[in-house]
Formats: C-alpha cells, structure tokens, sequence
C-alpha cells in the first residue's frame, strides 16, 4: 500500500501542476513526424525551424502556438496544408474555405457530411465516410492502397475534429480511435493526445464518437469564423482536448486519491455542490460517466505501476480496486490493446534498448 500511495502522490503532483501547461504542449515526437514532409522532398528543416523559434534538433515538448506555426510554415513551404500525405495536396487556404463551406449547415451531422465530401475532393485519398452504428458515430477512411502513417490519420482527425467542436461549441468526446497502420514508437503520446482507447492494426482506420451528438444545431457567424481562423489551427490543437469541462474537475478531484478512497458518485456531487442528477446529466453533455473517469485514471496509474514498480499483477489489481486479476487484466487489454504482462515486458525492452544505446560497444 505504501508503494502505491508513494506512485499515486507523484501521479496526483504531476496531473495537477503540470496540467494546465501539458494541455498546450505537443509532443517533440509530433513535430518530427511534421519535419519529415520536408525531409521526404530533400527540403531542408533548419531554415523553417529557425522561422518559427525552433532549434535545429526538438527534443522538448513545444507549445501549441509554436507547433501551429510549423504546422503553417510547412504548409506554406509545400503548398499542401496535409504535409504531403494525401493523393492530391491540400493547396493553402483549402482549411479556410472547408470552414466557409460547412459553416451554414443547420446541424452537425449535415456539417461532418459536408466536410467529408470536401476532404474527398481535396485529397483524393484517403477518402472519409460517415457511419452510424450502435450509437456511435464513426469517421472511416479508406486508402486506395496500403496503410498510411498514423500521422497522417491524426492529422485528418485533427482537422475534422477541431472544425465540428468549433462549430457545436464544445468538445465532441471521442469513444475510440482506431488506425489501420501498425504501432509507431511514439504510441504513448498518441494515447494521450486522443484521451480514448486507441488501437493499431485493424482493419480500417476511424474515429467515433456519440451519434446523438449529431442532431446538434450550429450557430456561427461569419465574424465568429474570422476569429476562429486567425487562431487556427494553434486553437484546434488545445481548445477542444479531453481535459477541460466538468469532466476535467471530476478527475482532478478523484487524482487527489487512492482509488481504494475513493467517494461515491453521491458524495462527490455534494461535494462539487450540484445535485446528483445535474451532475450526471452536465457529464452526459461531455460524453463522460463517473464510471469511465474512474477508468481513465485506473488505466495511466496501472501504467505507472506496471513500469516503474516491481508489484505483481494480482497486488495491483488490488490496489487499483478490481475484486480479482482477471478483471484487471480484461480492462487494461482494452484500454491499450495488450496484456498488463505483455505491457510490462514490453517496457522493459524498450528501457534495455535505451541503455544500450548510449553505453560504449
């Protein structure tokens, strides 16, 4: 117990302090992946980096606003606003005129349609399809040929997701992101961006999220858009994320403890100052259950865990709350597509690599 508190005290610091400023900052993994749409073409990478602020090698998270500005700056450099990872390029001032043509539609799903035939003409390929099915609403693409990287499919995400949050006013909570390439190395930070469970490998690529969500109605004007575009696509990248909300205040507040110690879903509303039915129904609103961030914060602890500790896998089921292992064992394979075993192994030989990279032959 004592391990664990000591994990859950350093897990609980660093999701509090380091919140706000982690919500604004993308991944150095990320900006790599952006500089090879350069590097693709024997275009250099120094001359935009120093544009935007950047040193010749990232290897620090940098801020939203910085990572737009690359974003912006590539695109400029290579007249494609999709790094060069469509059929056809995505000409500059083609996210400007998706958002004019998708900004009168009298409701979402209208909206996303649009949005969809747009990226078709653009692109080409990959193409996007909406389908609904047990309650879900699901975004798939297909590829005329073989897998793409998963950041080009983040990138798609990206920008369909900012533009449809923007257009409803608030986050469309993703339920699942699935990609058909296979697992990069950086697959942590893409399980974090996302805030879902993610999984690679399968059969086709695509993003869902609550179907309701599509009866939504839009009511933006064109000013609303100017503004919302002299801040793209800096905006799109923090603005609408997992951690904000009500959502976002109910996790902080079960982060201040052990799940063991953990309140009920009663306790905590009174607490919050809200009856329990306002509550539930403002979590609803966000696409959130007391029961899905329980899990949430359950699944990154099991992975502090599982790396940095030597507990068995019954201790820490245990100590996560779950009444025996095979239920802890049926959850984490859910969340991250493998084994709290597999998970741990895994780790290992990745932190082995490490060492051996940096120690003399």
């Amino acid at each position: 117990m004592t391990e664990l508190l000591h994990y859950f005290g350093q897990f609980c610091h660093r999701e509090g302090a380091m919140a706000e400023i982690e919500r604004r900052m993308i991944a150095p993994a990320f900006v790599e992946e952006a500089l090879d749409s350069l590097r693709r073409l024997d275009k250099p990478t120094g001359p935009i980096l120093a544009r935007v602020g950047l040193p010749p090698l990232v290897d620090q998270p940098v801020s939203a606003e910085t990572y737009g500005a690359l974003w912006l700056a590539i695109a400029a450099e290579l007249d494609d606003e999709f790094f060069g990872m469509g059929g056809r390029p995505m000409r500059s001032g083609s996210f400007t005129l998706l958002c004019h043509s998708v900004l009168h539609a009298p409701t979402l799903g209208q909206a996303l349609r649009r949005a969809l035939r747009f990226l078709d003409v653009v692109l080409d390929d990959p193409r996007g399809r909406l389908v609904i099915r047990d309650g879900l609403a699901e975004i798939e693409l297909s590829d005329a040929g073989g897998p793409r990287s998963a950041f080009a499919y983040r990138t798609y995400w990206i920008i369909l997701h900012g533009i449809i949050c923007w257009l409803v006013g608030r986050r469309i909570p993703i339920r699942l992101v699935d990609f058909r390439c296979a697992e990069p190395k950086q697959e942590a930070d893409y399980r974090l961006f996302f805030g879902a469970p993610v999984r690679f490998s399968q059969a086709i690529s695509r993003l869902g999220f609550d179907s309701a969500l599509l009866d939504l109605p839009i009511s933006r004007s064109e000013q609303a858009l100017k503004q919302f575009l002299r801040g793209a696509p800096a905006n799109i990248l923090v603005r609408y994320r997992y951690d904000a909300g009500i959502a976002a205040a109910v996790r902080r507040r079960l982060s201040q403890a052990t799940p063991a110690a953990w309140s009920s879903f009663t306790k905590l509303a009174a607490d919050m100052r809200m009856p329990p039915s306002t509550l539930r129904h403002r979590l609803h609103d966000e696409g959130q259950s007391y029961a899905a961030i329980k899990d949430d914060i359950r699944r990154d602890l099991a992975v502090e865990l599982l790396l940095n500790t030597s507990m068995t896998i019954g201790e820490i089921a245990v100590q996560l709350g779950y009444s025996e292992p095979s239920a802890f064992f049926r959850a984490f394979r859910k969340w991250v597509g493998k084994s709290p075993e597999g998970f741990r192994r895994d780790g290992a030989e990745i932190e082995d690599l490490s060492v051996e990279s940096i120690d003399p032959p």
